[in-house]
């Protein structure tokens, strides 16, 4: 059913459904139909976010692919369970629901954390990955890990281990100021922070489990290293850069991308550090061509 907008910044998000892994509840949705012509698209949100932050590239993207988008455990509508948080909790968790629920070779899309996971899926999984699309994609290198952690270092890692400071932390981030003031340091163009962003953003933090969710990602030991995770991939590459991210150094995280994947194809947007959700249609039209071409 086509929902009358007067822009695709406008769009609702789309109704989901949830599915049981290892006894918790995850929530995913899924729009258009299958095309034997066309692969099919997951859908991966970053750090804070869920399905949601998708909704004005799953409104589009639905006119040729079959388009499916997750929260990841721990965030969004799903559940949020004790456990320790780690880029190989994640990989299993997609892998599983790309063989249990999509049942064919997906094309994986990931903005920040979300894209991190992507590349954990398709370098062990290669059998369940027809591609990846990554959009300022979060996680090291082995050349930017220090060795020896200085004062400074070691005093911050600390300082996150201590759980009044995680709780004191975390309560400051969610509040819904501070996610406009960072929405606001992180999108290029600030009229794409609308309340609804803010709001969707807001609403699982208030979920139980929640602040421990926040505390096991930056506590729980890091895995495998971008380049390392790169050289055991084999599908196709997209890389989608927001280039006036403060987070990342785009130009140059592109091309320590470009040493390890020679192969991808890499395009740098005027947006910030979510551009699917600042420019939908530019990278709507990215994944499309792309997707259909590869």
């Amino acid at each position: 059913m086509t929902v009358a907008t007067n822009s695709i910044h406008d769009v609702p998000a789309v109704e989901g459904n949830y599915w049981q892994w290892r006894e918790q509840n995850i929530y995913y949705v899924q729009a258009g139909s299958c095309n034997s012509d066309k692969p099919t698209l997951l859908l991966v949100h970053g750090f804070g976010a869920s399905t949601d932050h998708w909704r004005k590239n799953i409104y589009q993207l639905q006119e040729n692919f079959s388009v499916w988008a997750i929260d990841m455990l721990g965030f969004g509508r799903s559940s949020k369970p004790a456990w320790e948080y780690t880029g190989n909790l994640w990989r299993e968790q997609l892998n599983d629901f790309i063989t249990e629920v999509i049942k064919q070779p997906t094309v994986i899309a990931g903005n920040s954390l979300g894209g991190y996971a992507c590349l954990c899926v398709a370098a062990e999984y290669h059998h369940n990955v027809a591609g990846v699309i990554l959009l300022n994609s979060a996680g090291p290198f082995s050349d930017t890990v220090t060795k020896k952690p200085n004062t400074m270092q070691k005093m911050s890692g600390w300082l996150f281990r201590q759980n009044w400071i995680t709780y004191f932390l975390f309560q400051r981030l969610r509040n819904k100021k501070n996610i406009r003031k960072t929405l606001e340091k992180v999108y290029l163009d600030s009229s794409a922070i609308t309340d609804q962003l803010v709001e969707d953003i807001y609403r699982p933090s208030c979920d139980e489990g929640a602040l421990q969710v926040f505390g096991s990602v930056f506590k729980s030991p890091q895995g495998e290293k971008v380049d390392q995770l790169l050289q055991k991939m084999q599908c196709p590459l997209l890389n989608i850069w927001g280039e006036a991210d403060p987070w990342m150094r785009s130009k140059e995280r592109g091309e320590k991308f470009k040493q390890y994947y020679p192969q991808l194809t890499e395009v740098y947007l005027k947006a910030g550090h979510c551009p699917h959700d600042e420019v939908p249609e530019q990278v709507n039209d990215l994944i499309t061509q792309w997707a259909i071409n590869n």
